[in-house]
């Protein structure tokens, strides 16, 4: 008979991720259902699955827990982000249709259940953790601003957008989509249709490229 061996190494590794994966996932969704202050690590584990002493073994206790579901929703968040960026990589000939579909897509994501449950947790718990704002800005807004300025930059570069300073036009290309979105959302409170995204996006892009649009050849 051949004896029965306990697996390890790689594929132990990732079942121990994929869990840890699963309570971050499922801590996020109890703090954003109940609050910081009213979320309980029992409700965590039953949410996720797994028994309270398996929370503890990846986690040490409820902050920690905390913490780290905030950092894997905002990885989770930058990483959405980052693919509607990048299709400003090839926009093709039509550069305000590109731009337009970006601005589009890039409020879609802010106004996602994820997206508005992270802006209610981090501004919610500012007095407690304010530490917070900081890992939740630098791992979404500045690392998208980044990525965004990398793009602009290629297309000032190639005389499609006029010369500038691309982390300016980036921040300002964020804020007139973002803007917006804050007072029709009232603060991420209020669900919005498409067609005020669609809007948005459209005025916001049309600002942009009155100010960055190259003057056109005599």
């Amino acid at each position: 008979m051949t004896p029965v061996t306990t697996p390890t190494g790689p594929t132990t590794s990732r079942g121990r991720i994929d869990k840890r994966q699963a309570i971050l996932d499922a801590a996020f969704v109890v703090f954003a259902r109940r609050g910081y202050a009213q979320a309980g690590v029992q409700e965590v584990a039953e949410e996720a699955g797994v028994a309270k002493p398996t929370i503890y073994n990846h986690l040490n206790d409820k902050e920690t827990l905390f913490r780290h579901a905030i950092t894997a929703a905002s990885d989770a968040v930058l990483a959405e982000n980052l693919a509607v960026v990048e299709r400003l990589r090839t926009p093709g000939d039509d550069l305000r249709a590109a731009l337009d579909d970006v601005a589009y897509r890039l409020i879609r994501s802010c106004c996602t259940e994820q997206s508005r449950s992270l802006r209610w947790l981090t501004y919610g718990t500012v007095a407690q953790f304010p530490d917070l704002i900081d890992v939740v800005v630098s791992r979404t807004s500045d690392q998208l601003g980044e990525a965004l300025a990398d793009r602009l930059a290629r297309l000032s570069l190639s005389g499609r957008l006029r010369p500038c300073d691309p982390a300016t036009a980036a921040e300002q290309f964020l804020v007139l989509i973002t803007g917006p979105m804050e007072g029709r959302t009232r603060l991420g409170t209020r669900k919005v249709t498409t067609a005020e995204m669609r809007a948005v996006a459209t005025a916001a892009v049309d600002t942009f490229l009155r100010a960055y649009e190259p003057p056109e050849t005599p």
